[in-house]
This record gives C-alpha cells, sequence and structure tokens, in this order.
C-alpha cells in the first residue's frame, strides 16, 4: 500500500485569474499557498481537510464527471452569503433522500460543487 503523506485537488483552469476570483473570491476559500508568478501562478486553498490548488492553464475545462463536494456548518447561511457574492446557484439548498442537505453552484469552468450541511441526525454524525 503506498503511504499518502498528503494530497490535494489539481485544477488546470482556461482562465486561471477568473478562476481565482470565483475560489478565493466568491466562494471566499482562505488561501494556503501561492508560488510562481504571473497569470498562471499556483494559488492553494484550504478544503477543510484538503486542498485545492488552481494553478496553470488548460485549453479545454475539466473532466465533464468532475466534482467538489464541500461541508459546511450551515448550508442555508453559505446559500444566503454566495447570493450575495453574486454566485450563481444551479439548485438551492434541499435536504436529499440520503438526509443531507445539499445545494449545488458551478465554477467558471462548468465543474459543479456541492456545497453540503450534515445535519445533526445523520449517520455520519455518529461516533461508532
Amino acid at each position: 500500500m503506498v503511504h499518502v503523506l498528503g494530497s490535494r485537488v489539481l485544477l488546470r483552469p482556461t482562465d486561471p485569474d477568473r478562476s481565482r476570483a470565483f475560489y478565493g473570491g466568491a466562494l471566499g476559500l482562505a488561501v494556503y499557498r501561492e508560488f510562481g508568478t504571473g497569470p498562471e501562478r499556483g494559488t492553494v486553498y484550504f478544503l477543510g481537510g484538503g486542498f485545492l490548488e488552481v494553478s496553470g492553464r488548460s485549453e479545454h475545462p475539466p473532466a465533464p464527471g468532475m466534482r467538489l463536494w464541500l461541508q459546511v456548518s450551515d448550508v442555508q447561511a453559505a446559500y444566503e452569503e454566495l447570493l450575495e457574492r453574486g454566485v450563481a446557484v444551479s439548485r438551492p439548498p434541499m435536504r436529499e433522500p440520503w438526509g443531507l442537505i445539499e445545494m449545488w453552484v458551478e465554477d467558471p469552468d462548468g465543474v459543479s460543487i456541492a456545497v453540503v450541511e450534515v445535519p445533526a441526525d445523520h449517520p455520519l454524525r455518529l461516533r461508532v
């Protein structure tokens, strides 16, 4: 088995400045570190227990099946905050049949992002 010491999602956007404005500005993700110079420089954002690196540039948007899952403590508050920041919400918060409260947004390249609240009564909150 490979011993993983760390990990991050690598995103190569079609327009790096636009994507940084979205992830750092509109979503308000905190910056972990930055490296390089120019428009294709790297910016690594905190994602709770993980990281999202936006760096480089791609001629094509990411794979259409790519999704990000971001857990928040209060999805309704996140919804209101994102609307105030001008983020287009593709689907407002709703409780799913599996018990999570989810809303969906998209990044500038069409990457779907689930913003999820795990309710207090959900099995994911149970400690075994």
